[in-house]
C-alpha cells in the first residue's frame, strides 16, 4: 500500500452534510463529499492487509485495496479504471449502497472501518467531471438479439453488458422513464435523477435500444394495474412477441409487490404504501403536473416499517412540512455499537440513523399496530401495543397499548414479491416466495423453467441492494451471452 502505516495515523473522515434547515428546503442532494486532500487521507488507511475480505463483502466484487491505492497515489484516472472494471455504475453505489464492504473490512475488527463508500463517491464524481466516462462499442456484432425486461439497476447493467458484447439489445420499462426504482422509489435527495439520465445517454450510445411505457406480459392484466406499484405504461407487448423476435430474453423487474398490513380500519382513506407515496414526489420534481399527489403538509405522518424505504417516507414528509413524523419498528431496538468479534466480516446488527431521522423523526421499536381508526372514512389514529420475543415468536404485552394520532399512514414494511403477472405470462415456475426460479450456478445461470427466458435482480432473488441488482446483472449477462456464442469473455 502506499501509506503502510497510514491506519494507525489516520482516523476515518466522514463526508459532510448541509445543514438541516438549508437541505429540507429542496430535494437535491446534501451530501458533501471527501476533496482531493480528504480521499487520499482516507484511502492511506486502507491496511496492507493480505487477505482484503472487504472484496468478498463487496457484491460486485470491486476491487478495493488497488482503486485505494490509486487514490492515495493521486492517480484517479486509473483508479476509475479499476473501479469501472467490476462496477457499471459507481455513482448509484457510491450514494445509496449501505456498504458491506466496510462492514467486512479488516480495520472495522477493532476501529473504525475505511471509508470505502466515500471514496468510490470521490472516483466516479471525478471520472465524469474529466469526462473519462465514456461509451464502449463492441469490437464486432453477433446479429443476436436480447430483450431485456426492467430499466432498474440489474437491467441496465446487463442491457449495457449484453450490447459491449455485441448483441443488439432492447431494453423495455412499462414506466414513463428509466430506472425503476432507482427513479421512482429513491428519492432525489439522496440520488438526483441526472445520474441515471447521463447513463441512459451512455447505454443508447453503446447501441441499446430503450422502449419505456411498454408493459411485458398478458394483455387481459390490464397493464399490469392491478400491482399496486407505479405504471405509466402506454402499450403491452406479449412473451410470445418477444420470444419471436429476440434470441433471448432476461427478466430484470423489481420485487414491488408490497407487505401489506391486514387490520380493522385498513381501508381507510389516508392509509398507502410507500410506493404510492414516494414515486409521485419523484415525478413531480422532475417537471410532472399530478393531480391530487398524496402530500403530508401540516399532517401528523405514521411510517410503519422501519428500514430505508421507511426512512424515505420520513425524508420525504418533513420536505412536505409534515407536523410530526413517527416511525414504528416492529423488532428491538438494536444496540447502538454491533458486537464485531461476533459479526465481523459480515453484515452487523445495531442501530442505523439515517440523515432523513436526523432531519426530524420519532422512532419507535418493538411495536405492532393493531387498528386503524378515523371518522367519515378517513384515518384520523391507529392503536398499538408493545411486543417482545418469546419462545423465538413476536408477542404482545398485556397493558401496553397505545394511540397515536395520523393523518397520513404510509406502510413501508418491505416488498413480498415480483409482479405476479408477468413471470404468470410466462409461465414461469417460481419459488416458494414467488420469485422466478432460476440458478445462478456456472451451468445455466439465471435460467428460468422456460427455453430462452432468464432472470436476475429482485425478481429472481427477491427484495434486496442496489449493488446486488447490479451484480445480478453483470452474471446474467454473462450467462447469456454465453447460450447465444457457446462461450463469453464477460466478466462473471
Amino acid at each position: 500500500m502506499g501509506k503502510t502505516t497510514g491506519f494507525m495515523e489516520y482516523g476515518r473522515i466522514e463526508e459532510g452534510y448541509k445543514s438541516v434547515p438549508e437541505r429540507l428546503k429542496n430535494y437535491r442532494e446534501f451530501v458533501i463529499g471527501l476533496d482531493d486532500a480528504q480521499a487520499r487521507v482516507q484511502a492511506a488507511r486502507c491496511m496492507d492487509c493480505g487477505t482484503p475480505f472487504c472484496n468478498n463483502g463487496c457484491p460486485v466484487n470491486n476491487i478495493i485495496p488497488d482503486f485505494n491505492d490509486l487514490v492515495y497515489q493521486a492517480d484517479w484516472k486509473s483508479a476509475f479504471a479499476v473501479l469501472d472494471s467490476t462496477n457499471n455504475f459507481p455513482e448509484f453505489t457510491g450514494r445509496i449502497c449501505p456498504a458491506p464492504c466496510e462492514a467486512a473490512c479488516v480495520l472495522n475488527v477493532n476501529n473504525d472501518a475505511v471509508g470505502i463508500k466515500s471514496i468510490e463517491h470521490a472516483i466516479i464524481d471525478r471520472a465524469w467531471e474529466h469526462g473519462w466516462v465514456q461509451p464502449q462499442l463492441p469490437k464486432r456484432k453477433t446479429g443476436k438479439k436480447v430483450a431485456v425486461v426492467g430499466s432498474g439497476p440489474a437491467g441496465m447493467a446487463a442491457a449495457q453488458q449484453l450490447a459491449r458484447a455485441g448483441h443488439d439489445v432492447t431494453l423495455f420499462e412499462k414506466n414513463d422513464r428509466v430506472g425503476g426504482l432507482l427513479r421512482y422509489g429513491i428519492p432525489d435527495f439522496k440520488m438526483e435523477k441526472t445520474h441515471i439520465d447521463r447513463r441512459v445517454k451512455q447505454l443508447e450510445a453503446e447501441g441499446v435500444t430503450i422502449r419505456t411505457g411498454v408493459f411485458v406480459g398478458s394483455a387481459k392484466d390490464g397493464l399490469g394495474k392491478g400491482s399496486k406499484v407505479t405504471n405509466w405504461a402506454k402499450e403491452t407487448v406479449t412473451p410470445e412477441q418477444l420470444q419471436a423476435e429476440f434470441d433471448a430474453v432476461l427478466l430484470s423487474g423489481g420485487a414491488e409487490q408490497s407487505r401489506d398490513l391486514p387490520v380493522p380500519g385498513r381501508d381507510l382513506d389516508g392509509i398507502h404504501f410507500a410506493m404510492e407515496f414516494l414515486p409521485q414526489q419523484n415525478k413531480v420534481n422532475a417537471g410532472d403536473k399530478l393531480k391530487g399527489q398524496l402530500r403530508a403538509d401540516g399532517k401528523h405522518v405514521i411510517v410503519i416499517g422501519g428500514g430505508d424505504t421507511g426512512s424515505d417516507c420520513v425524508g420525504t414528509s418533513n420536505r412536505h412540512g409534515a407536523a410530526s413524523v413517527t416511525q414504528f419498528e416492529v423488532m428491538p431496538m438494536p444496540p447502538e455499537v454491533e458486537n464485531r468479534p461476533l459479526t465481523w466480516p459480515y453484515w452487523p446488527l445495531k442501530l442505523r440513523t439515517s440523515s432523513s431521522h436526523e432531519e426530524g423523526c420519532v422512532r419507535e421499536f418493538a411495536i405492532s399496530t393493531k387498528e386503524f381508526t378515523g371518522e367519515k372514512g378517513k384515518v384520523k389514529g391507529l392503536t398499538t401495543v408493545q411486543v417482545e420475543f418469546k419462545d423465538g415468536k413476536l408477542v404482545e404485552i398485556a397493558g401496553t397499548e397505545k394511540h397515536y394520532q395520523a393523518d397520513l399512514v404510509l406502510l413501508a414494511m418491505g416488498f413480498t414479491a415480483p409482479v405476479a403477472a408477468v413471470l404468470d405470462a410466462f409461465g414461469i415456475e417460481k419459488d416458494a416466495r414467488g420469485n422466478a426460479r432460476a440458478s445462478t450456478d456456472f451451468t445455466g445461470g439465471y435460467a428460468t423453467s422456460v427455453p430462452k427466458v432468464f432472470a436476475a435482480g429482485d425478481i429472481r432473488r427477491g427484495q434486496s441492494l442496489v449493488v446486488w441488482a447490479i451484480r445480478e446483472g453483470r452474471q446474467a449477462a454473462r450467462a447469456v451471452d454465453e447460450f447465444l456464442m457457446g462461450s463469453s469473455e464477460l466478466p462473471r
